[in-house]
């Protein structure tokens, strides 16, 4: 596809790296140790009202300090204690769905959407869409809440481990302007790098105005595609806002801040 460089930011796991940097050696591309975090926001003016935000963070080109993997490792094994209690719920309302079934779809990355998959072809629910709204999002029958470090403290786990912490689609968050300049500021203040003004989900407008508050707070500008193959048909890799690709020079610029 004409990629120079790459990033696997899987969620909340790095166990595909070195997988990939075989296939990107021989490739000749170049590739980023990445991984996407969970996180929760609370900020103290908003009435303690709470986001949750997805943290990228870049360690260059190998694997972070062991420390780093032990704490990403608890965290792992937090989503899946999680998957376990969103089975047995599902299994209390008659449904017959085994943790098992459900990792043979997603693997160390199984999630509710592959709770969903799986409730859709047991033909429990018409679509992933129902499967969701009745089931498995805040306020379903079957919601879990999961237990997730704040951004705050990943902000500092990635900052101690000499990674670039880089706040991810802040177009999904639903922060009006004053919230976001807000929020921004204060994590930024926490140790905050970077800024993903380039995604799908981002207008080439709002692209625009993600660069210019980057620019304002000193941090860097990163892009993605945020692809997850089958489940988002609609995302060419490579591609982010308006089918725009991401410029080389963001390599340099995280490389240059990634502390070895």
């Amino acid at each position: 596809m004409g990629l120079r460089a790459i990033a696997i930011t899987d969620h909340d796991t790095l166990s595909g790296y070195e997988e990939a940097r075989q296939v990107a050696e021989a490739g000749k591309v170049e590739l980023l140790c990445g991984v996407e975090l969970t996180t929760v926001y609370e900020r103290a003016q908003a009435g303690g009202r709470a986001w949750s935000i997805h943290l990228l963070a870049y360690f260059g080109d190998g694997l972070p300090p062991p420390v780093f993997l032990d704490w990403l490792e608890y965290w792992r094994q937090a989503r899946r204690r999680r998957n376990e209690r969103l089975a047995q719920k599902l299994q209390q309302l008659g449904m017959e769905i085994s943790l098992a079934e459900v990792e043979m779809l997603g693997g160390e990355q199984t999630g509710r959407p592959h709770f969903a998959e799986l409730m859709v072809r047991k033909g429990y629910v018409r679509d992933r869409e129902e499967a969701f709204r009745r089931y498995l999002d805040r306020g379903g029958l079957a919601y879990v809440p999961r237990e997730k470090p704040t951004t705050v403290q990943a902000i500092q786990a990635v900052r101690s481990a000499g990674g670039v912490p880089v706040l991810a689609h802040p177009g999904r968050l639903s922060w009006d302007q004053e919230e976001e300049e807000i929020s921004i500021s204060q994590l930024v203040a926490q140790g905050l790098l970077g800024l993903e003004a380039w995604h799908p989900d981002h207008s080439p407008a709002n692209a625009r105005r993600y660069t210019a508050m980057a620019a304002r707070f000193g941090l860097v500008v990163t892009g993605g595609s945020d692809f997850h193959g089958v489940y988002t048909p609609h995302v060419t890799l490579g591609a982010t806002s308006a089918g725009a690709r991401v410029p080389y020079e963001v390599v340099d610029r995280l490389r240059a801040l990634i502390r070895r």
